[in-house]
């Protein structure tokens, strides 16, 4: 029986399937009635699933991660399609597959993973190329490239996702360089690999994407500096050399500044040229992104825009007679 995968559910349909169930809450409506409220995932998208007048010992069982079984009815409100369901039970894995359920790069992995080391490789200063020399040689460093999403829910939030986006700031960098001769793109690059990197252990991303224990009370910017100096031991110890103490700090800057303000969590303003640059390079993909992800996945197939985004505070538009779910 052919998948009702979260990009074909129509509004008015009735439904029977298996989703991951990647957050449920207990909520209170206004009446002191209890209902949960879950986000719903394959790979093709996300959508909320409401079963009304339930309590926690009903769904006390089920968990972030776990497939379920969802029965209901597909309602357009306010914009956007939900599930209106009548039961939700735990699904086991057998005969379902993995693919069906979490997001994938669209790359192939491998050839980005070789490019990206070939460019870092190729950094003329000879401190920044063994330090990235020594990141590569850390196989979990790069088993979590080739595993970790860029993000939970926007932008690159699939499998691969941190390293396609750390290859396309990569690939811009190079593309820039000879407009801002000034500019230090050897540290620009390296910056570019540091600057998400704590996302590695920030987030979990075996069954479905998540904040790991770790990632909410620290976060990706310290996680991602402790990386760092820990490789810079490393290649000292490799180089026979101290490594110069004002590029340590710049790098450590890179990562701290390169969400740009402090209301989008940068502990420090970029104040360097090379900050700067790469700040706007990591937005101009996170949000390009951000939008063409939320474009592909709109279930509304039939509308020239899609719903309202309260994260960004407009609907995008999609362009008339458009099909952005083939």
């Amino acid at each position: 029986m052919t998948r009702r995968f979260v990009n074909l559910l129509q509004d008015g349909e009735t439904l029977e399937e298996v989703y991951l169930l990647a957050d449920r809450q207990l909520r209170a409506n206004r009446n002191g009635d209890t209902y949960l409220l879950t986000q719903l995932r394959d790979r093709t998208g996300q959508v909320s699933g409401l079963l009304w007048n339930v309590g926690d010992q009903q769904v006390s069982h089920l968990r972030p991660g776990d497939y379920v079984k969802v029965r209901g009815k597909v309602q357009l409100f306010q914009g956007n399609l939900q599930i209106i369901m009548t039961r939700i039970d735990a699904a086991g894995a057998d005969n379902l597959s993995a693919d069906d359920f979490i997001p994938q790069t669209s790359g192939d992995t491998e050839r980005q993973l070789g490019r990206l080391k070939e460019i870092l490789l190729s950094i003329k200063d000879p401190d920044l190329r063994a330090l990235m020399g020594a990141f590569f040689d850390d196989p979990e460093i790069v088993d979590g490239l080739r595993q970790a999403p860029a993000g939970v829910r926007l932008h690159h939030a699939y499998h691969g996702g941190l390293l396609e986006h750390v290859l396309t700031l990569a690939e811009g960098a190079v593309r820039l360089s000879d407009l801002y001769p000034k500019v230090d793109y050897d540290l620009v690059l390296a910056g570019v690999f540091l600057h998400d990197l704590g996302k590695i252990r920030e987030l979990g991303y075996d069954t479905t994407f998540i904040y790991t224990d770790e990632g909410q009370l620290i976060g990706h910017l310290v996680m991602g500096v402790e990386m760092l100096s820990d490789k810079i031991r490393v290649t000292e110890q490799v180089t026979g050399r101290p490594f110069p103490s004002e590029k340590a700090m710049r790098l450590k800057h890179l990562i701290l500044s390169h969400h740009g303000s402090y209301e989008f969590g940068s502990p420090k303003l970029p104040m360097t040229p090379e900050a700067i640059a790469l700040h706007h390079l990591d937005n101009l993909d996170a949000k390009t992104n951000e939008f063409l992800s939320l474009i592909e996945s709109d279930p509304n197939a039939g509308s020239s825009w899609t719903p309202y985004h309260a994260s960004m505070q407009r609907k995008l538009f999609k362009g008339s007679g458009s099909d952005w779910s083939t």
